[in-house]
């Protein structure tokens, strides 16, 4: 269903990825304002002001991330929005929409998450190394040890404070509610996010398969998403089911980090003797990553308009729309090409008659 891409998966991942462009637009970016960091919209409102088509679900709550670095003092003599500890980063939204529940066959739950958009979300991100999840068993295998994530991504989901509870608290307590309200009909979970908003969904994924026993199909769509766990955390995921395709921007060095994947040559050195030394220093280092699930792998060198883009245009959201919608598959990645390459592979199989 990747290569070549399917229609209807391909309508699929363009419609959660409208999901996400709705929190980017209804986060207040504006540092001068005193609602930065904030929903600018209604719980109600939300996706009919963000100006996205209409999509049947209802916004049911709204949720905030909470930064756990540790803040000097002096810090607060700067500008607000540089020590802004909890922000807005999406909502949780419910199908309501008899017909589009019929056509899945299912009621989805859809739980939104927006990319980096302050201070010390950024200072999270560079917080690289791995680190244990809590109250996790370790995971007895040929790579051995436990589930492991990078630090400030796992910060920013389980870190709280005396007025915000932490994102996973909001998470659990609303698939808690979800459960108990439509719990006697069929449910599926659909996470998705850009970038940081990635990552959270990758982990909220693995909370909610981890500590719901009863929990409905959990999916992942990542768009442009930063490497998040060890391989442990991996085959944990794997082994719980959780689906995750994972979107990616070949020309995003936001996917290539953090870290290294050593079992996929990102580290491959072609000097004797040199590379189990180098794997055994960054393992120490606790940097040794894996990817996760079903990977999409796209280009924007392959999209004319968009080869000549910048490192920051090949992140954007919106890149990652226009090259899911434009894609076809690996032999003609963009649709633009497509009647000319078909063409050339039906004169080559008259030819061959």
């Amino acid at each position: 269903m990747l290569d070549p891409l399917d229609d209807t998966l391909r309508s699929e991942i363009l419609r959660y990825g409208q999901f996400v462009e709705a929190a980017y637009r209804s986060f207040d970016f504006d540092t001068s304002s005193p609602t930065f960091g904030s929903c600018k919209f209604s719980k109600n409102s939300l996706l009919t002001r963000s100006c996205i088509r209409e999509t049947g679900y209802k916004p049911i709550k709204n949720l905030r991330a909470t930064c756990g670095i540790q803040l000097p003092g002096w810090i607060d003599r700067g500008p607000s929005w540089v020590s802004t500890q909890s922000s807005w980063i999406g909502y949780v939204a419910v199908c309501q929409d008899k017909e589009e529940i019929a056509r899945l066959g299912r009621r989805d739950v859809v739980v939104v998450f927006r990319g980096t958009a302050t201070c010390l979300e950024w200072l999270e991100n560079l917080r690289a190394t791995l680190t244990s999840l809590p109250d996790d068993v370790p995971n007895v295998g040929s790579h051995g040890g436990g589930a492991m994530v990078e630090s400030g991504f796992l910060s920013l989901y389980t870190s709280g404070n005396a007025t915000c509870p932490s994102l996973q608290s909001m998470v659990r307590e609303e698939i808690g509610r979800v459960l108990e309200a439509y719990g006697d009909e069929p449910l599926s979970l659909t996470i998705t996010g850009h970038s940081l908003g990635a990552a959270l969904a990758t982990l909220a994924a693995y909370d909610i398969n981890s500590n719901f026993g009863n929990a409905p199909p959990v999916t992942v769509i990542s768009f442009g998403g930063p490497r998040v766990g060890n391989q442990s955390f991996r085959c944990q995921l794997e082994k719980r089911g959780t689906k995750i395709l994972r979107i990616v921007n070949s020309d995003d060095l936001i996917t290539k980090v953090p870290g290294f994947v050593i079992e996929n040559n990102d580290m491959a050195v072609n000097v004797a003797g040199l590379t189990g030394w180098v794997q055994k220093r960054v393992e120490e280092a606790q940097l040794v990553y894996a990817d996760v699930g079903q990977e999409l792998r796209l280009s924007s060198k392959e999209c004319p308009h968009l080869s000549k883009g910048s490192v920051a245009s090949c992140h954007e959201l919106s890149t990652y729309l226009e090259l899911v919608n434009g894609f076809v598959g690996s032999n003609c990645p963009v649709r633009a090409t497509a009647k000319r390459v078909l063409g050339e592979h039906h004169r080559k199989k008259l030819a061959s008659l």
